[in-house]
């Protein structure tokens, strides 16, 4: 039987660089780019529909900018891994990408092995980033939001088992292969315990985690 492959939407509103991304994703046997949007609010419904594994999302596009699409998308509980493709290495768009739940910053002059690379190591729940944009995401990292520890209360011990393994970087086809449950279920109990924590991002939850684990 083959492996099922991961699914990834493209969201740019220039469609030649959509191209190039689907002629570069359909070198690697277990990806598949599921969907395409040209703007923030096709991006938003196909990805209410499809919950792909990866989103990669531009920063300007025209109308709604890709900050706002990420904003509205974390706002609905979509809990794709979002990986910003741009050509802004500007701190501010930086650091707001990743307080609005981003899981990597990666700059479209990236070489395309490299950029490869990084889709990849993001499916795997890693963070990814430009090397011109690691020191700045560091430090947005370092700043998470501070929860009490009594809301580690309010889950369950499934929640929190999830929630031990998504800080431990796995991706949810991992943990699902891990716990034997389905993707779509391990994906409704990410829903419930970010919004139990008040968490946007994986990304937040893993850190978060780490830190109360080392206190």
């Amino acid at each position: 039987m083959s492996e099922q492959k991961f699914s990834i939407m493209l969201v740019d509103d220039h469609p030649l660089l959509r191209k190039g991304l689907n002629q570069l994703i359909l070198m690697e046997d277990d990806l598949e780019v599921v969907a395409e949007a040209s703007n923030g609010a096709e991006a938003i419904e196909l990805a209410s529909e499809l919950e792909p594994d990866l989103i990669i999302l531009d920063l300007n596009m025209q109308g709604m900018d890709g900050l706002q699409t990420l904003k509205a998308m974390r706002d609905k509980e979509i809990t794709s891994r979002i990986v910003m493709l741009t050509v802004s290495d500007a701190d501010e768009d930086v650091v707001e990408a990743i307080s609005q739940g981003a899981d990597g910053y990666l700059l479209k002059d990236s070489d395309p092995e490299l950029l490869l690379d990084n889709i990849k190591r993001a499916l795997s729940g890693k963070m990814v980033l430009s090397e011109a944009v690691t020191e700045v995401l560091a430090t947005a990292l370092r700043r998470p939001t501070v929860k009490p520890v009594a809301e580690l209360n309010s889950l369950t011990n499934r929640e929190y088992e999830i929630l031990s393994l998504i800080a431990k970087g796995m991706s949810n086809k991992v943990i699902a292969r891990e716990l034997d449950i389905s993707d779509g279920t391990v994906k409704v109990h990410v829903k419930h315990l970010l919004k139990k924590l008040g968490l946007r991002s994986r990304v937040e939850a893993a850190v978060w985690m780490v830190e109360q684990q080392s206190n």
